[in-house]
C-alpha cells in the first residue's frame, strides 16, 4: 500500500498539470464576440501608501474587447479599450496644521489582447497591452504655505497586463487582471454580447 501511495500522487499530480492544457472544445472568444468588464482595483499604482493618504474613490474600471481575428496560433485576437478613475487625498493635521490635496486621476486608453482559447472550457485566458493616456489632477486645501504644488504624473500611459475569465453562463463570468494600469489588481465581472 506504501508503495503504491508515491505513484498514486504522481499521477494525480501529472494529471493536475496537464489537465488545463487538454482541448475541451469550448471557446470563450470567439470572432465577432463583444466582452464588456467592469469593477474595481486593488493596490493602486499612483499613491505612496502612509497614513496621511485617504481614499476617496477606489480605483474603479470598464474595459471593453472586440475578438477581431480567430486561429491566431493557439489562441485568438483582440481589440477594445478602457476608462479607469480614482481619487484620494493626502491630508496632514498637527496641532495648528491643517493642509493636503485632492488627487484625481483618470485613464484612458486601447487595448490589444491576445486570447488563449480551448484550454479550459469556461476559461479565458489572455494578456494583452494597452497605450493610452493618463490624466492626474491635484488641488491644494487648508493651510498649504503657498507651495502651489502640482501633480506631474500626468502623461502617456503603457500597460501590460495578464487576466482570466470565467464564464458562468454562456454571457456571464467574473474576471481578473494583473497589471500596472490604475491598479496592481483588477477584479470584477464581465457580459459577453
Amino acid at each position: 500500500m506504501m508503495k503504491k501511495t508515491p505513484k498514486i500522487f504522481i499521477l494525480s499530480l501529472m494529471l493536475a498539470l496537464f489537465l488545463p492544457f487538454a482541448p475541451l472544445q469550448a471557446q470563450t472568444f470567439d470572432q465577432g464576440d463583444k466582452v464588456l468588464s467592469f469593477g474595481l482595483g486593488l493596490g493602486s499604482t499612483y499613491v505612496a501608501w502612509n497614513s496621511y493618504y485617504k481614499m476617496s474613490v477606489p480605483p474603479v474600471f470598464v474595459a471593453g474587447d472586440y475578438c477581431l481575428r480567430e486561429d491566431l496560433g493557439p489562441g485568438n485576437l483582440g481589440v477594445g479599450g478602457i476608462l479607469a478613475y480614482s481619487a484620494y487625498k493626502y491630508h496632514y493635521n498637527y496641532g495648528t496644521y491643517d493642509y493636503g490635496w485632492k488627487y484625481t486621476t483618470f485613464i484612458i486608453g486601447a487595448r490589444g489582447t491576445y486570447h488563449f482559447t480551448d484550454l479550459v472550457e469556461q476559461l479565458d485566458l489572455y494578456g494583452g497591452v494597452v497605450l493610452g493616456a493618463k490624466i492626474v489632477t491635484s488641488k491644494e486645501f487648508g493651510d498649504t504655505f503657498g507651495t502651489n504644488y502640482t501633480a506631474n504624473s500626468s502623461g502617456v500611459l503603457y500597460d501590460l497586463f495578464a487576466g482570466a475569465r470565467y464564464y458562468f453562463t454562456d454571457n456571464f463570468g467574473v474576471m481578473g487582471e494583473l497589471g500596472y494600469g490604475i491598479a496592481w489588481l483588477k477584479i470584477g465581472v464581465s457580459l459577453k454580447f
